[in-house]
Formats: structure tokens, C-alpha cells, sequence
């Protein structure tokens, strides 16, 4: 019975005060984060810091609606192409949420292989927009040179793919991971409980 109540709550979600404030926030975070990156051409992304908050915070379904919609605003501001990255967006804020759910975010020694699961899951789901889209590049130098290193070698163009979207999604995901963890500890209780509320 305590799963079905810890799944039931998990999967909660309510268009609260707490909700309507929190994920306008996140998108913000995600907005500001990413474009600081690509500002300073950071080889890492960034953009999903607010998603790991709101999941944290709210739950898996809040986080994928941040990030969802972070993505369609930053594609009709600054990146047409982020829109189609919503969907990664998603798979990342439901990650977080679970990892988070199952206790992976209690401890500095847990962040490590949560965030490597969350960077397995971004792959997952980027690597097939990478080759319809870009030929199967990430658009960031390092990656994309081993991507032209493993295709010179005939490997396989989805592998090689998949190769680049992990290395970097893997370096992103262990930042950003870490980076959510500090802000939430940092958190006042107060805050953290007004929140979940929603839950």
C-alpha cells in the first residue's frame, strides 16, 4: 500500500498557487541558464536547471511542463530549433521527478548516477531529432568532433549520434544535477513545503 500512496503522490498535480508560481520560475531559470551558455558558448547547455527544481519541488508532471514550455518559448525568441527539444524536455522533467521520488537527491553520493540516468534518458530521446534534424550533430565543437572522428571510421551515424548527445548530455546533466541539489538544500523549509503543497 505505501508504494501505490508514494506512486499516487508522485503523479499528483494540481494547478495550485504554489504551481502557478513555480513554473513560470522554472521556465525563467531555464531561459536565463541556457542563453548564458550559448552566450558564452559554454560546452554544456544548461537550459535545465528550473526543469530539476520544478520536478524536485512539484513532481515529475511539473517538471515536464517547465521544460516543455521553456522550449517552445525559447524556440519563438531565440533558437527555432529548441522547439523540437521539447519533447527531451519532457523525458527529463519525469526523470528527475522519479530519481527524485526514489531518493536520489537526499544525498551528494546519489546525484552522481541520478544524473547519469537523466543524461541516458536525454540521449535517448535527442540522438533521433539530432539525425532528422542535423545529421546527427549536437551543434557543440567537442561533441561533434568525435562524432566526425567515429563517421571517418564508418561507424555507425546513429551511434556516432548517440555518442556525442551522451558525452554532452552526460557533462551537462552531472552540473546541473549538482547545481540543483545545492539550490534546493540551500532551500528555507518554508519554502520548500509551500511548494508541495500541490502534492
Amino acid at each position: 500500500m505505501e508504494a501505490n500512496n508514494e506512486n499516487h503522490s508522485m503523479w499528483k498535480f494540481r494547478l495550485t498557487a504554489a504551481t502557478m508560481t513555480l513554473i513560470p520560475a522554472a521556465v525563467g531559470i531555464n531561459y536565463v541558464a541556457k542563453a548564458f551558455a550559448e552566450g558564452l558558448k559554454l560546452p554544456v547547455w544548461l537550459g535545465s536547471l528550473g526543469t530539476f527544481l520544478a520536478s524536485m519541488l512539484a513532481g515529475p508532471v511539473a517538471g515536464a511542463i517547465s521544460g516543455f514550455i521553456n522550449n517552445i518559448i525559447y524556440g519563438l525568441t531565440l533558437s527555432p530549433i529548441s522547439t523540437i527539444y521539447c519533447l527531451t524536455s519532457i523525458g527529463i522533467g519525469l526523470a528527475v521527478g522519479i530519481l527524485y521520488e526514489k531518493g536520489y537527491f537526499d544525498k551528494a553520493s546519489k546525484v552522481l548516477p541520478a544524473a547519469l540516468v537523466i543524461a541516458l534518458v536525454s540521449a535517448v530521446i535527442s540522438t533521433p531529432l539530432n539525425v532528422i534534424f542535423w545529421g546527427g550533430q549536437t551543434g557543440i565543437a567537442w561533441g561533434d568532433a568525435l562524432f566526425a572522428y567515429m563517421t571517418a571510421h564508418h561507424v555507425s551515424i546513429w551511434i556516432a549520434s548517440f555518442a556525442d548527445e551522451f558525452v554532452l548530455d552526460l557533462l551537462d546533466k552531472v552540473i546541473v544535477a549538482y547545481l540543483a541539489y545545492l539550490i534546493y538544500k540551500q532551500m528555507p523549509k518554508r519554502l520548500v513545503f509551500f511548494f508541495k503543497g500541490n502534492r
